[in-house]
């Protein structure tokens, strides 16, 4: 029986088989791939780019600025999908390709998917060295393309064109399952994409993928059923797995019924809405006083679809050392983090099991009643700090209820990095689930305005909000031009505080006077003010400057009626902050000619001294 082939090349084969690959959401048989980011170069441009023009309707290509921004928007894509839905990110070989680690390593930590394909070097060698070629003189299969090795979850180099039958399946499943999920890369060796290869047919056909749903052991989950039982104090800790494992309501249902709080992680921030009974509050350096006030009393911690990071457990200072955990991840290595009960499987089927095994049980009251109590606390001290005063500058706390006053709840809000994620866990009260992305897994300074132009793209019908401070805006913002070239809006809010304000809190806490973080104590000749709104309006963009909370209140109305993306600036107190914050293991010197120093070096060994370490 003769084989059905079709003669292409390898890069014409590559786009065809991206184009041929659908997923379902909310019932609907929808492209895997929704589109591609590129900036093409010498590596990608006259192969990749060929076969990507021929295909512009079904698959569109969408021009970056930036290979870092263009990819980090294709990250925020995949997160506003839950997962369920991707985007591809290609670049030239050399600085276009190592500009796309910073994104890599982002969706590593993160676990989200994204396909980043990279030009490479001739697999001949003929031409070698060529231009932006960095040579390894032991080792001649050495490219820069080989710095994505520890930042990915699957990474091949493509020197020959049939490797791709074998490789795009794997790579697609590594993106898809929620244990391995991040980023997928592959390295396109230049004079590999021109050759062609008799493709079979069967390669191309279409494919229907769906994100697999394992199971756990039922004799983990019996163990965790009379581990959860014994307890007296119980908390949920809601991370961003659950939001991926669509389980937000069997999440916010099993809590109420059961009479359990729920502390939120900054991933899971957004899976319940503020008002949810069972909502405790953020947990950790971020966090409220509510929830890290439970999680100290707690005697049974369920870790749902978190990784523990230090942000979420105080650097492991929240919980006592007689607290047990039982945490349910799809990721082994997740679940088995500091001695916990590792119970390997999806969120939510492993929650039915769990609450079908639990029978009648439910928490004590009065423990669901002492949570209602410290949420109520924290409510009030978080509408204090929002609420307006006289002061010349406002305070970011106040900033962001007015922003969420001119928000629709369906908006989402994002942020990455600075002061405006602590202050945004803390002050911003979800309405509506999955409306709040705050990526501090990696904590990405340029994350935010690439993710508002990712977010405008998945979520059509909605305006995205970013808030972002002075200093990550000059880091990366070129994507305000990306989205008003390809029409999708967004609304910028930019909270000018001169400086990198949050590490500045983080250098005086421990000891040392203000240095090169704040604007004014830079080694600089005058410390001269950004015109943010010049610079945005540049770029095509709208663009206005508030002076007070009411100029910000009818900038919000305005920018909601634009066109176009919009962005609002203010100056924002670089010293006030909302409290609430746990304990944090830092670095601090023990020798020190500043006795302030020695002295936040005593307090961090006293931090140290309360970890729950190994136990």
């Amino acid at each position: 029986m003769t084989r059905s082939t079709v003669r292409v090349t390898m890069a014409q084969a590559l786009v065809r088989y991206l184009c041929n690959q659908f997923t379902e959401i909310g019932g609907e048989r929808v492209p895997l791939f929704a589109g591609v980011f590129a900036i093409f170069g010498h590596g990608n441009v006259t192969c990749l780019s060929e076969a990507l023009e021929a295909v512009q309707d079904t698959l569109p290509t969408w021009r970056g600025q930036n290979e870092q921004s263009m990819a980090l928007a294709a990250i925020a894509f995949a997160k506003a999908k839950r997962r369920r839905q991707l985007m591809v990110a290609t670049s030239s070989i050399g600085p276009g390709a190592t500009n796309m680690i910073t994104a890599a390593a982002l969706a590593h930590s993160n676990r989200l998917p994204v396909l980043l394909l990279s030009g490479d070097t001739f697999a001949n060698r003929r031409p070698d060295p060529v231009m932006q070629q960095v040579e390894h003189y032991g080792n001649p299969t050495i490219t820069v393309n080989d710095a994505f090795r520890p930042v990915c979850r699957y990474w091949d180099r493509i020197a020959l064109p049939e490797q791709i039958i074998g490789s795009l399946p794997q790579a697609v499943a590594a993106m898809l399952d929620p244990a391995d999920c991040g980023p997928a890369f592959l390295a396109l060796c230049q004079d590999t994409q021109e050759l062609a290869y008799d493709y079979p047919e069967a390669f191309f056909a279409p494919t229907t993928w769906s994100v697999p749903r394992p199971r756990p052991d039922r004799h983990r989950v019996a163990e965790a059923v009379e581990l959860l039982k014994s307890a007296q104090k119980p908390l949920i800790i809601s991370g961003g797995g659950v939001r991926y494992a669509l389980a937000e309501a069997e999440v916010a249902k099993f809590a109420a019924d059961r009479g359990i709080p729920i502390a939120e992680t900054i991933a899971g921030k957004g899976a319940l809405t503020d008002n949810h009974p069972a909502h405790a509050g953020p947990i950790g350096i971020i966090g409220s006083t509510s929830a890290n006030a439970l999680a100290a009393e707690a005697d049974v911690v369920l870790a749902i679809g978190t990784r523990l990071m230090d942000f979420t457990t105080g650097s492991w200072t929240v919980f006592s050392r007689e607290a047990r955990i039982i945490a349910i991840n799809t990721a082994r290595w997740d679940a088995t983090k500091h001695r916990s009960l590792p119970v390997i499987g999806d969120a939510r089927e492993t929650l039915a099991e769990l609450d079908a095994g639990l029978g009648a049980w439910k928490a004590p009251a009065e423990w669901h009643s002492t949570a209602r109590r410290l949420k109520g606390a924290w409510d009030k001290l978080v509408d204090d700090h929002q609420r307006p005063t006289n002061a010349p500058v406002p305070t970011y706390a106040q900033v962001i209820a007015t922003v969420q006053a001119g928000t629709k709840p369906t908006d989402p809000i994002i942020t990455a990095a600075g002061g405006l994620p602590g202050e945004l866990v803390k002050g911003w009260r979800v309405k509506a689930p999955n409306t709040f992305d705050c990526e501090f897994g990696y904590s990405c300074m340029g994350y935010e305005i690439a993710a508002g132009w990712g977010y405008a793209m998945a979520r059509p019908g909605t305006t995205p909000i970013v808030m972002v401070g002075d200093g990550t805006y000059l880091m990366m913002n070129s994507d305000i031009y990306s989205s008003v070239l390809s029409g999708h809006k967004f609304i910028v809010v930019l909270c000018d505080n001169g400086g990198f304000g949050v590490i500045n809190r983080l250098q005086n806490a421990k000891g040392t006077p203000g240095f090169n973080n704040l604007i004014r104590d830079c080694k600089v000749v005058e410390p001269f003010p950004v015109d943010f709104v010049k610079h945005a309006e540049s770029m095509g963009a709208l663009a206005r400057r508030c002076k007070s909370l009411a100029d910000l209140e009818e900038a919000m109305r305005w920018a909601r009626e634009n066109d176009r993306t919009t962005l609002i600036s203010i100056e924002t107190d670089a010293f006030a902050w909302v409290p609430g914050d746990a304990d944090w293991d830092v670095g601090v010197p023990e020798v020190s000619a500043r006795e302030s120093v020695r002295e936040a070096h005593q307090k961090q060994v006293e931090i140290r001294g309360k970890q729950r370490v190994g136990v």
